[in-house]
Formats: structure tokens, C-alpha cells, sequence
């Protein structure tokens, strides 16, 4: 699977290519436009894509004159690349807090340190609208929709993303639950598997009947959900600021928008469950000075 790429570009250089800097002042304000400093690097999970894109990169780029450059993919896929040394970032954002310990010691590079998770996405069956499944879905337990006949249901590679893995955990647990043998075949097949950043296109396409997604993603998309009735699974969203980044002020500056009152409320807006007393997991004398006081640690001499 390759990660998807993207770049918010300020405003102000929109304003240069068209040839009118007077642009600047109205659309940005020239304060703004005197305060941009780079652009921060940021590898984070594919189910996060749209907020990022959308919402959080030009809230970051209006405070801080700031751009973020971000890559969406399977946390799992990510981390492995970070280690391979095939993508360099300034902040990781992982959906599964277990990734990190893929990133610490020597085996995972000394990458990181220490990472705090900041909110939580619950995993929902979201469905196509226009699906002849639809009414059943609204109507009937999931688990038994679907295995009807002719359903498509997709989700993610478990072996690269936290969701792929909830996802195939949620089957098996009904599976097992409602002694349903064709639950568990479907559990153990990889024909609805497809890679995380295709699954929303796949099914507003008419390709898929329904899917696993999380809270966050499926508002985005605007799709129906349904909850899993007999499954409690949820995302964990974590985020660390890597050890040896290209720009760690970059990052900090990311961090402590991201996590003050108005990255919070972006968050909250858009589908997110936000951690209200934020924890540092790891080595808290790691955590850089700019952003110990947001994470409740005391500022080192």
C-alpha cells in the first residue's frame, strides 16, 4: 500500500503566482503573512486523512502561517517505513497505541520516547445508502446481514492497520458469539480486504455494500453507520514527537495547536471522542520543553 500525499500550500504564494501580493493582506492579513515560518511533516493514520487535510491543516496554517505536510497510511506501514528510513517526520500520529513500542529501542531505531493518546474514534459499519442492503442493515443485526448472499463488506489489512485488526477481531467475536460458520469464514478470507485510503471511494462508489470505519472517517464521508452491537472496539489516536525530527520547533508548534483549545475543538467537531486529561506514556523527560506544561509536566531547568 503506498501512503497518500499531500501539501496545503499557504495562501500567500497563491497570491504571488497570480501575481497580486495586495492578495495577502486581504485574505491572510499581512501579519500573518509575516509570521510564516516552514511547514511541519506529519505521518498519521490513513482514517484521519480528511480531518487533517480539511480541517486541521488550514486551522494550522491561519494560526501559525505555518503549512503542514502530511502522509496518510496504515500506522503499522508507517512505522515500518520509519524504521526502514523511507519517511522522515517531524510528528507521528498512530491509531493504536501499541505501534509505538515499534518505534522504541534499538530494534525500532530509538524513534520513540515517549507519545500521549489525545482522543478516540469508535469502530462503526458504515453502508452505501443506495445499497439493496440498506433496509436490511437499518432493520436486522449486523452479523447477520452480512453474510447474505451477494454482500460485500470491506475492510483493512490487519497486518498494517490497527482498524484491519478490530475489524477481523469484531468478526471473529460474532462469529463465535452466534456459532456462525460463515461469519468465520468470512473472518478468515482477504477478498474484502483493500488498502484504508480506498475503502471510502470503494464503497460511496457502489462498489461496496457496507464497511469498517471509524467514527471520525464515516462523518467525514457523510456515510449512514450502524454500531456494532456486541463489540466495543475503538480507535486510540497517539502522537509522539519523533526523536531526531528534521524540525523539532515545527513540531512543537504542530503539538501545541493540535493539542490546545482549537485543535480540541476541531477534533470534538468532526467525530472525535477528545482525552480530556492527556498522559505521557514513555519517558516523560523526553517530552520536549515547549509542550510540557500542556501535558501537565513540570518545565526542566
Amino acid at each position: 500500500m503506498h501512503p497518500r500525499r499531500w501539501k496545503l500550500r499557504p495562501r500567500f504564494l497563491a497570491a504571488l503566482m497570480a501575481g497580486t501580493v495586495a492578495l495577502v493582506v486581504v485574505q491572510g492579513g499581512a501579519a500573518g503573512a509575516s509570521r510564516a515560518r516552514g511547514a511541519v511533516t506529519v505521518l498519521y493514520a490513513g482514517s484521519l486523512l480528511d480531518l487533517m487535510q480539511n480541517r486541521i491543516g488550514p486551522a494550522f496554517l491561519r494560526a501559525s502561517g505555518d503549512t503542514l505536510n502530511g502522509t496518510a497510511g496504515g500506522s503499522n506501514e508507517l512505522a515500518h517505513e520509519i524504521v526502514a528510513g523511507t519517511q522522515r517526520a517531524d510528528v507521528f500520529i498512530s491509531a493504536s497505541p501499541s505501534i509505538n513500542a515499534d518505534l522504541e529501542g534499538p530494534r525500532g531505531g530509538r524513534f520513540v520516547s515517549w507519545y500521549t493518546t489525545f482522543a478516540t474514534s469508535r469502530l462503526l459499519l458504515a453502508y452505501n445508502p443506495h445499497s439493496r442492503f440498506a433496509r436490511a442493515l437499518r432493520t436486522e443485526p449486523w452479523w447477520k446481514v452480512v453474510t447474505k448472499k451477494g454482500f460485500l463488506l470491506g475492510r483493512t489489512d490487519p497486518a498494517t492497520d490497527p482498524k484491519g485488526k478490530l475489524a477481523l477481531d469484531a468478526l471473529r467475536q460474532a462469529a463465535r458469539q452466534h456459532h456462525d460458520a460463515a461469519l468465520s469464514a468470512m473472518a478468515r478470507s482477504t477478498s474484502g480486504v483493500f488498502p484504508e485510503q480506498t475503502l471510502v471511494g470503494r464503497l460511496q462508489a457502489g462498489q461496496l455494500d457496507a464497511g469498517f470505519f471509524y467514527a471520525v472517517e464515516a462523518k467525514a464521508a457523510k456515510l449512514p453507520t450502524i454500531p456494532l452491537l456486541g463489540s466495543n472496539r475503538s480507535a486510540a489516536y497517539t502522537l509522539t514527537v519523533l526523536n531526531r525530527a528534521p524540525d523539532p520547533s515545527e513540531a512543537e508548534r504542530f503539538v501545541s495547536f493540535l493539542l490546545g483549545a482549537s485543535g480540541r475543538t476541531i477534533l470534538a467537531e468532526n467525530g472525535l471522542q477528545v482525552v480530556r486529561h492527556l498522559r505521557v506514556v514513555g519517558t516523560s523527560a523526553a517530552v520536549p520543553n515547549g509542550l510540557r506544561r500542556l501535558l501537565s509536566l513540570g518545565t526542566r531547568g
